[in-house]
């Protein structure tokens, strides 16, 4: 069970590093071409601001999980790294169900608000408001199946 778990979340995991790399990548060129555009040939895309606005709501929370996943969140370790080992995975243990409490929350409020919305579109692009904000509930499920890996493997971790 938890290699199959560790083996999907690393492949979800990838999956989420690549359509980061490629939002990422989209939106810079987006936004650079907006500057030129603007500047050079003094005309504007009047919908490119907004859709970088979409992009970069789309990498915050995908960037969100990717950093949890590899451990690269930042996290203050002044209290922690003066407690005892089992003490020590004990706050690990707990900081991943805070983990998972934080993603049911993305879940059921974000499909909350996103359902709320459903009949919005945007402005500038007239796409359905729901598409942009699915992603909140989306990254809570990845939030606690990445907590859920990682609160076993601590758990299964020999205590000292």
């Amino acid at each position: 069970m938890l290699q199959f778990l560790e083996k999907s979340c690393a492949l979800v995991n990838q999956v989420a590093e690549y359509l980061l790399f490629g939002i990422g990548l989209s939106m810079a060129l987006l936004v650079a071409t907006q500057v030129f555009c603007r500047y050079v040939l003094n005309t504007s895309l009047f919908w490119s601001e907004e859709f970088a606005r979409y992009m970069l709501v789309w990498l915050s929370f995908l960037g969100a999980t990717v950093a949890y996943y590899r451990h690269l969140h930042p996290g203050v370790d002044t209290l922690t790294s003066r407690l005892s080992a089992s003490k020590r995975r004990l706050t690990q243990l707990l900081v991943h169900v805070i983990t998972i409490a934080l993603g049911v929350v993305m879940m059921v409020s974000g499909t909350q608000f996103a359902w709320f919305v459903r009949l919005q579109v945007s402005p500038a692009l007239s796409i359905p408001k729901w598409i942009i904000l699915i992603i909140i509930p989306f990254c809570g499920v990845l939030f606690c199946i990445y907590a859920l890996l990682f609160f076993l493997k601590t758990f299964q971790q020999k205590s000292p």
